[in-house]
């Protein structure tokens, strides 16, 4: 399953493992460490059993059975941080052969005398876009959690972490090895596109944590740019603008955003309802104003009330100007 092309020798090395996922933020992390950091490929998982073909590839009118997914281990040797074991995985398996390909991956580190590893993964919240992204850490073991604290990243106090970012962790714990996933906040209307803000945030624990030293400027410039062009989509859907000629953003990348930022403007009917009672009770009192924009604001539809919002002050003032 798992075909070595070298055998590094490295000195209790950390494992860094991921999965595509939402936000594509876990993948696209540790590609970037792989990028920047002389990372060298030593190994290659060959799982071909745990999938299986649900389509034909066709280029130019001919077909052909697609390749398997793979995986790949890299190796890098640190002088002023640990040495650093990575492993990207082309695809996530199916559910039922998740835990046994987990298994074997952790058992195959364990090797090297791995003894602690660390998984990325997104949180999907009511957030606007601009917001920064908060990082969340769920660990093996209190300890760790007290370790990121001091780096001022606080616990997921509840939930789950999805797909093999965080079942591996789980395995991981079973074996006997310490670990840790840092989550990074997406909003939930964009977890089909790449969040580099989300995966910036993370690698920023990260280089202070092993002492990486990383230039984590062009993930910052990135994530302006998708920024940007989510701006212009929300405008454009909003009938502000026309529709944007040029974008960093997939054809496919657009579809889905909008798909997203279409089913983010339907409210849910307890929040409509929760809004639609703010507004009463500003109308008797203007101080509750403040309440109400924070409750649009979380929901990311002030736009839609705008007018509505703006007539309290309105009939307020009409109210002062009668007495």
């Amino acid at each position: 399953m798992i075909k070595e092309v070298a055998t590094p020798k490295l000195k209790n090395p950390i494992f860094i493992a991921a999965w595509p996922g939402m936000g594509e933020v876990a993948y696209r992390s540790v590609l970037f460490l792989r990028e920047v950091m002389g990372f060298k490929m030593f190994a290659k998982l060959e799982a071909g059993e745990f999938f299986k073909p649900a389509a034909i590839v066709v280029e130019k009118g001919l077909l052909d059975l697609p390749s398997m997914p793979a995986g790949f281990f890299y190796y890098v040797k640190g002088k002023k941080f640990p040495d650093i074991i990575l492993f990207m995985g082309e695809v996530q398996p199916p559910l039922e052969h998740a835990e046994e390909l987990s298994s074997a991956i952790i058992d195959f580190v364990k090797k090297y005398k791995t003894k602690f590893i660390l998984t990325f993964a997104a949180k999907p919240e009511a957030i606007d876009h601009k917001a920064s992204s908060t990082v969340r850490i769920v660990a093996t073991e209190e300890e760790t959690l007290k370790e990121f604290d001091k780096l001022g990243v606080k616990p997921l106090k509840e939930g789950q972490i999805s797909g093999l970012n965080g079942l591996i962790l789980g395995v991981a714990k079973s074996r006997n090895l310490s670990g840790a996933c840092l989550l990074g906040e997406i909003p939930f209307y964009t977890v089909q596109i790449e969040n580099p803000k989300a995966s910036a945030s993370i690698l920023k624990i990260i280089n202070e944590y092993l002492g990486l030293n990383l230039n984590l400027t062009p993930l910052t410039d990135r994530a302006k740019f998708i920024e940007t062009e989510i701006d212009k989509l929300i405008s454009y859907l909003k009938g502000e603008v026309p529709e944007p000629t040029t974008t960093p953003l997939s054809e496919e990348d657009i579809e889905k955003l909008k798909k997203d930022l279409a089913a983010y403007s339907k409210l849910p009917q307890s929040a409509r309802e929760r809004i639609e009672a703010l507004f009463k009770d500003a109308q008797k009192d203007i101080t509750k104003a403040t309440k109400l924009k924070e409750e649009l604001d979380h929901w990311n539809v002030y736009k839609e009330y705008e007018d509505k919002f703006l007539d309290l002050f309105k009939k307020k003032n009409k109210k002062e100007e009668s007495h």
